[in-house]
């Protein structure tokens, strides 16, 4: 539920510097007067949210000291991992489904209602906080309805222009014994569209990671990769200010 329709909370204590987190994609919550049209279930598929990922950040707020900026809406309502103009930033279809709900809907509304709400405090936030690091949480499916390409990584990184956080983070998963790249068949010179905003343009560090859903859809399993990310994360901001 959105508290006084806000389309995004705050998870842990937020302080000076550090590194923060921020998930786009982390519920799939459609607020009643927007008929989607859409099965439910598919509302917990990877088409209405990143699943896992609410449960991996909180995690990471509360027990690792990573506050964390989640979206509270579906991004099939409208999608905050998207620019304002792009085509799919209220999507009609995804990964071979139609949402009949949103044919013919009122964009400039749900830019209006959500999308600026959502990336307007995110601003003031990490304005605030001037995080050292941040954490962009997301995760994928392993295969697409719409294609028959396999994706093959178990954590992957995306980065448009900077990609020094990614390289050492890359490394590091690795060292772990994890499949890890860069993140296929799109990369961040394609979708990048909050860290674009951000963080490149500010100058800040970041981490954009895909990881698998299914390696984090328990809760075990969430606290596993919550304490993973947390520990690569801290090395990465380490080994950035051993570099400047």
């Amino acid at each position: 539920m959105i508290l006084d329709e806000k389309p995004y909370r705050h998870v842990g204590t937020s302080k000076h510097g550090g590194i923060v987190c921020v998930a786009d994609h982390a519920s799939n919550f459609v607020p009643a007067d927007i008929p989607l049209g859409v099965a439910a279930n598919l509302m917990n598929e990877h088409i209405a949210l990143d699943i896992g990922v609410e449960g991996v950040a909180e995690r990471m707020a509360r027990r690792y000291g990573i506050p964390a900026h989640l979206a509270c809406l579906s991004r099939l309502v409208c999608d905050l991992h998207r620019e304002e103009d792009h085509p799919a930033v209220v999507p009609t279809t995804s990964d071979g489904h139609l949402i009949p709900g949103n044919i013919g809907a009122d964009v400039e509304a749900r830019l209006k209602r959500f999308y600026r709400p959502y990336h307007e405090a995110l601003e003031k936030w990490l304005e605030a906080i001037e995080p050292d690091l941040i954490v962009s949480l997301h995760s994928f499916t392993p295969e697409l309805a719409s294609s028959d390409e396999h994706r093959p990584w178990e954590v992957a990184l995306l980065y448009n222009e900077d990609d020094r956080a990614a390289r050492h983070a890359i490394r590091l998963f690795g060292e772990q014994g994890l499949m890890v790249g860069e993140n296929e068949p799109y990369s961040g010179k394609e979708l990048n569209a909050t860290m674009n905003r951000h963080a490149e343009a500010h100058g800040r560090f970041y981490l954009a990671l895909e990881i698998r859903q299914d390696l984090i859809a328990t809760r075990a399993d969430q606290s596993r990769w919550a304490s993973m990310v947390a520990d690569v994360a801290g090395r990465v901001d380490l080994a950035l200010k051993n570099e400047t």
